[in-house]
């Protein structure tokens, strides 16, 4: 058991969460920071959690959801309102709906991770501020210390399943719900790297590609929320040809991007696609959270080899990012 010491402090309205861990700071920190990690621990065992959303930098936001046995759904959101990796973070912790949209009429909670080294690992101190004592006792009733230390309680096997999250592991499709896929990849990469390389048309064009025997002729990027971007390939030496259009709804340099996708020419509904990419242990985790229309949709585009195409691009990007890295 993970955890070393609770304690509750009725004057100052915190309850402290101390819990020690026989691994690096980093190893800890990426698992808070990583949605794959994070949501294999957050919930307790009957209430897993799934993350749609998950910002690890000052500004972002996480959406989740805890599902029960009796398939009952309750949906949290984040705010982080400070980050100073790997040593802390700071957030706003909320119920809310699926969508994300806070509900007023429960208590928000705003949470201290301080991240520590210690002789046998790290440590993890995690303070816990309310608004009133009422507040405070409601969470308690709720079951929030009891739900923390189970949760708590499965970060250990997280933490020794490393080569599920490694660097060299290959990309994979997790479906999340009826309409939404997440695809991520740890990229041996800088953020900022990686964030040039979806920026920047020239080099898109030397690793965007798929699968080998395809060019890319046309690479018009959206640089400005609002304005709309323009791709398209070319099977070589023949006619065979596809693309996709869209705009960018919103842009944080070099952390975030979330456009819409249509193929062009085609009358299939525009998907949601959402880019974040986390400083990680080994290089850069790309998470890709795409929308889809409906599970038909989704299931139609998984069965294309999406994410085999993926993995080639990115190991063609590795390789142009690698002499950088030397």
């Amino acid at each position: 058991m993970p955890v070393t010491s609770v304690e509750k402090d009725l004057d100052q309205l915190t309850i402290t969460i101390v819990a020690d861990f026989p691994v690096p700071v980093r190893r800890l920190w990426d698992a808070y920071t990583d949605p794959r990690q994070i949501e294999r621990f957050w919930g307790p065992p009957t209430y897993p959690a799934t993350f749609y959303r998950h910002d690890a930098l000052t500004g972002g936001r996480s959406v989740y959801a805890m599902t029960g046995p009796e398939g009952d759904t309750h949906y949290g959101c984040w705010d982080w309102t400070s980050t100073d990796a790997p040593h802390a973070f700071e957030v706003l912790d909320r119920f809310s709906d699926a969508a994300g949209v806070p509900n007023p009429d429960l208590p928000t909670t705003r949470v201290d991770f301080a991240f520590e080294e210690t002789a046998g690992g790290s440590r993890l101190r995690t303070t816990s501020y309310f608004a009133s004592l009422d507040q405070m006792q409601q969470l308690i009733e709720m079951g929030m210390l009891e739900g923390t230390r189970q949760a708590m309680a499965q970060i250990d096997q997280v933490l020794a399943d490393l080569a599920s999250f490694a660097a060299d592991h290959l990309a994979e499709a997790q479906i999340l719900s009826d309409t939404q896929v997440r695809v991520a990849r740890v990229i041996r990469g800088t953020v900022d790297q990686v964030w040039r390389a979806h920026n920047d048309a020239a080099l898109m064009k030397r690793w965007l590609l798929g699968p080998d025997g395809w060019s890319m002729p046309v690479c018009e990027i959206a640089t400005v929320v609002g304005e709309s971007y323009r791709y398209e390939w070319q099977r070589d030496g023949g006619e065979e040809r596809f693309g996709f259009t869209g705009e960018l709804l919103e842009s944080v340099e070099p952390r975030r991007a979330v456009t819409t996708e249509a193929m062009i020419g085609m009358d299939f509904p525009a998907t949601l696609n959402e880019l974040t990419l986390t400083e990680v242990e080994g290089g850069t985790l790309l998470s890709l959270v795409i929308t889809y229309a409906n599970a038909e949709q989704r299931d139609a585009v998984l069965a294309t080899g999406m994410t085999g195409g993926m993995e080639t691009s990115y190991q063609r990007l590795e390789g142009l990012l690698q002499p950088t890295l030397a």
